[in-house]
């Protein structure tokens, strides 16, 4: 079972999300929080496989909630994925630097949310194909990152993992992927894989970042 803990501060949403996820058979939502401290304490006793939290609540943003809880101090550290109805980049932005596993809009068709649970469950990280352009590649260049050096080098990567990087810096997901390449789905994630660790990075949504900052996929690349 997949446990995974909400927080919204609106009832409404945190109703639809529970009966959403109950409805799998494979995920179970141990947790509901209305504001951000509640998430925090919830997140910390019941160390969750996935939190989705929203960004503005009381008390305390999801994005400060995600800086504690998957955070590179934390300890366990729990996966985060942001559900928010704002897609305004400043709030990406800090999303990412705060190492959230993936970020949706609460827009997104549920199959969508459901796969990302999944997709973070299983280790792997994900973001709204829609923001991929203008907020992985702005993040880059508005912060002027350093060239981030692999484990071993771009070049370790074979040609197949190389072609998977690009499509997934584009924000195709697994399913996407293994249709642009006409392979099948188990391939794809064999593939990932073997790819981060020698990025160096733990999660789809770094390897973007990854790809960005080392000018493997540039913002002409992306989707618009």
């Amino acid at each position: 079972m997949i446990r995974v803990l909400l927080a919204d501060d609106q009832p409404l949403v945190r109703a639809g999300l529970s009966a959403l996820l109950n409805a799998e058979k494979d995920v179970e939502v141990v947790g509901v929080a209305a504001d951000g401290a509640e998430a925090l304490d919830l997140a910390t006793e019941l160390v969750p496989d996935v939190a989705c939290l929203d960004i503005r609540m009381p008390k305390m943003d999801g994005i400060d909630v995600a800086a504690r809880i998957c955070g590179p101090d934390a300890s366990p550290a729990v996966p985060v994925l942001i559900l928010t109805t704002f897609d305004i980049d400043d709030y990406v932005f800090r999303a990412l630097e705060a190492g959230v596993a993936g970020f949706l809009l609460k827009d997104s068709d549920p199959e969508e949310i459901l796969r990302a649970i999944h997709h973070i469950a299983a280790g792997h990280g994900t973001l709204d194909r829609t923001l991929t352009r203008r907020i992985v590649a702005e993040y880059v260049e508005r912060r002027r990152l350093r060239p981030v050096t692999a484990t071993r080098g771009i070049d370790v990567l074979t040609a197949r993992e190389r072609d998977i990087l690009l499509l997934l810096a584009q924000g195709m997901s697994n399913e996407q992927i293994a249709g642009a390449l006409v392979v099948e789905v188990t391939t794809v994630k064999s593939h990932l894989a073997r790819m981060l660790p020698k990025l160096g990075v733990q999660s789809r949504l770094q390897a973007a970042v990854w790809a960005y900052q080392n000018r493997v996929v540039t913002v002409d690349d992306a989707p618009r």
